[in-house]
């Protein structure tokens, strides 16, 4: 055994690669076969309880060769557009020539020789002595051979020239050949790798069986499948390519032992992985066996392969296969499904982006943020690793689109804080911000109850056309309708009770939330609950509610921004900020969380970030002209000890000028600011010829200033009282003169 290469650990690399220590998997210099992982074959309850396990699956990472037929996309090298979605670059993997993958000596090493019938260790050398190729199992007796059964040149169904040994996977050996019935294109032989195994053999003809129909993008093409000398081989698409195992292993012979993907490009994956698994779950299928080595990039796309575990929904009797560190805990008590291919993905999400031993101490767990700093930066993607790998399948996200949905939302998240460029994304789980709440200040719990967005209406729910066809705007009546409605269904209970609260009926809006027969995982009577504690002043059960919608769906800001104002209502401005901060800049749509952001700053000693995060306020925003007083208060409503510097009313009053606003307006922002102006003058020991809105910084010349903004007032007063009020306020500020 070696010493693990990761500093100080101290410990020691066993026979199947990985350390006794810490659990990480070796890295190696070897690219043709894949680090040890434990491919197992567990039955569903109703098909026995035996479980077998054999070398790992294991992709082949080169790309096609001149002589191959041309990609459609030859020429690019730009992955802006198709993995990145967009939003981040993920560099393109360039084709090469496929020969260069050829093995030159194929061999299935020693430590990844294992009995196909009992998981027992065979082919292992002793005194010095290699191990056998060939033989029967010492525990049960069954056969293992784990030499290839093809060779360079050997023509297979008159079709197929074997051009050599790429690899070899749990099903056996993989072998590059010529099509010479097809334009000489490339393919891939994939056979099996023990012909007295049944059940292998068995797995390969379901390939076949299954997959030959199904066509899209990012699942591999199976084209034939033939036999050769008594042996079965599926005939499929040959992806010149690196596995995303192999780029991860390149990182760490590179960089670091400890080295993951980026987590933008783990997401990117992630997101072009779960529509063809939604693809195959469309069509009655469950893949099995996800994980990093069955998911290859070529170029700027990204293909899902090695479908030997891929199986109906509803088989049951049929070999389960699965890896152990990414197979779903409930998996071999039951069949796969769906939910467990969602499993799968969340765990190689967790494995592309840290460190973990993912085989043993967190088998079918995973650390915490106080253990992965990752985590602790981005919670959102902690939130959905946690739903994605529930040991309860029922708490998982319901389908792969589901989970892209919110997976897109974290991507567009993390790309925002990682560069701080903003990355708006439409919901598909929630409405715009009905209103903009704390533009004048700290907001009332109700205030933010009535402007947060709310949950889209589901269209199948049967109260949805009844919903389309109210009139009713005022809340009493609507309250009543629903109320009196025939029609009895969560759209309407959760509307109703929308009403309710806004009619500050809060116990009877719980009554109504109560009644609704929400499943799990559907969080929109929780994040009702919210509104309604928020409207009734309790922003600290809010924020309960608010946070268990957080964890079903951890992809959208709606839910950061309702969990920001309660904890700026609850008195956690460290909290506030950082949820607020993370909404805006993310998404500049939310205009709420630039005005929050803001408050929380100032509240903190943050004069100068919360005036730049005001200004950035878009033109485009109806509260654009609000948001740039605001920062101009923010930038003057402190004292000269409190460190307003004359640059800061130079430049206030620059920008004050060039802002389009009605004489009302601008008649107090100039007193506000000429006010702040005459302090400053006062609390040093000289002026300056520098000038705020047309006034030198000298007191007499602001004092005038100020009596011309106050007459305008005046001119402008409402009433009698508040016209004769100004009039002596400037009257006050006039500076003294000599007759």
């Amino acid at each position: 055994m070696s010493a693990c290469p990761r500093g100080s650990c101290g410990g020691e690399i066993d026979e199947d690669g990985f350390c006794d220590t810490c659990g990480l998997e070796a890295t190696s210099s070897r690219t043709s076969v894949g680090a040890p992982s434990s491919r197992t074959s567990a039955p569903s309850s109703r098909t026995g309880t035996w479980s077998w396990t054999s070398p790992t699956s294991v992709s082949w990472s080169t790309p096609s060769s001149p002589g191959s037929r041309p990609s459609r996309r030859s020429t690019r090298v730009s992955s802006q557009n198709l993995l990145g979605r967009g939003v981040v670059e993920v560099p393109a993997v360039p084709r090469r020539d496929p020969r260069e993958a050829v093995l030159k000596d194929p061999q299935v090493p020693e430590s990844k020789r294992f009995c196909s019938a009992c998981t027992a260790k065979v082919g292992r050398g002793h005194d010095g002595k290699p191990g056998r190729v060939e033989g029967f199992c010492p525990r049960c007796g069954h056969r293992f051979s784990f030499t290839p059964k093809l060779v360079p040149g050997e023509m297979v169904h008159d079709q197929y020239e074997v051009a050599g040994c790429l690899a070899h996977g749990g099903l056996g050996w993989i072998y590059l050949a010529v099509d010479h019935k097809v334009a000489d294109r490339w393919v891939v032989l994939k056979g099996l790798l023990d012909t007295g195994d049944a059940d292998a053999m068995a797995a390969a003809v379901a390939e076949k069986r299954f997959l030959a129909q199904m066509e899209h993008p990012s699942v591999v093409r199976i084209y034939n499948f033939v036999e050769h000398r008594d042996t079965g081989y599926i005939v499929m698409e040959y992806v010149g390519g690196t596995s995303l195992k192999d780029m991860i292993k390149a990182r760490r012979e590179q960089e670091d032992p400890a080295a993951c993907l980026p987590l933008t490009q783990a997401i990117a994956y992630g997101l072009e992985i779960l529509p063809a698994l939604g693809y195959l779950h469309g069509n009655g299928l469950v893949y099995c066996d996800f994980k990093p080595d069955n998911a290859i990039q070529v170029e700027d796309q990204l293909k899902l392969i090695d479908l030997g575990a891929v199986r109906h929904a509803d088989d049951q009797h049929s070999a389960i296969y699965g890896t152990t560190g990414y197979q779903a805990p409930e998996v071999g008590k039951e069949l796969p499904s769906p939910l467990s291919d969602i499993y799968t993905v969340g765990r190689s999400l967790a494995v592309m982006t840290f460190p973990f031993d993912f085989h043993t101490a967190y088998r079918t767990s995973l650390p915490t943020p106080d253990e992965v700093p990752l985590l602790a930066e981005h919670e959102s993607f902690y939130r959905l690793l946690l739903r994605a790998t529930n040991r309860d399948p029922v708490l998982r996200f319901s389908s792969a689109e589901e989970m892209r949905e919110q997976l897109e939302g974290v991507f567009r998240e993390v790309a925002a804080a990682q560069d701080g460029q903003p990355r708006p994304g439409a919901s598909t789980e929630f409405t715009p911000e009905r209103r903009t709440f704390g533009v004048r200040g700290t907001p009332t719990g109700e205030e933010v109850a009535a402007a947060l967005p709310v949950p889209r209406v589901d269209l199948a729910d049967p109260g949805a056309a009844v919903l389309a066809g109210l009139a009713e705007t005022d809340a009493a009546a609507l309250a009543r309708d629903l109320a009196g409605s025939q029609v009895r269904s969560i759209e309407i209970q959760l509307r109703l009770a929308r009403a309710q609260i806004e009619l500050r009926q809060f116990a009877e809006a719980r009554a109504t939330l109560n009644k609704a027969k929400v499943g799990p995982g559907d969080w929109r009577a929780e994040w009702h609950r919210g509104l309604a504690a928020l409207a009734e002043g309790r922003p600290h059960q809010a924020r309960q509610a608010f946070e268990s919608v957080f964890d079903l769906v951890p992809g959208e800001p709606a839910v950061k921004l309702a969990i920001a104002a309660c904890a700026e209502l609850g008195g956690d401005l460290a909290e506030a900020d950082r949820y607020h901060r993370t909404v805006w800049r993310t998404d500049r749509a939310f205009i709420s969380a630039a005005f929050g952001l803001a408050r929380s700053l100032l509240g903190r000693d943050g004069r100068a970030e919360a005036v730049d995060v005001l200004e950035s306020v878009p033109e485009t925003s109806s509260h654009y002209l609000a948001a740039q007083l605001a920062a101009i208060q923010s930038r003057t409503g402190i004292g000269r000890a409190a460190g307003l510097s004359e640059e800061d009313l130079v430049t206030a009053g620059d920008r004050l000028a060039r802002l389009e606003l009605d004489e009302a307006r601008r008649a107090h922002a100039a007193r506000d600011l000429l006010e702040s102006a005459l302090d400053w003058v006062r609390g040093g020991p000289d002026g300056s010829s520098r000038k705020v809105l047309g006034c030198r910084l000298e007191e007499d010349e602001l004092r005038r200033g100020l009596e011309k903004w106050y007459l305008r007032l005046a001119r402008q007063a409402g009433t009698r009282r508040e016209k004769i009020s100004l009039v002596d306020h400037a009257n006050r500020v006039r500076p003294r003169t000599w007759f």
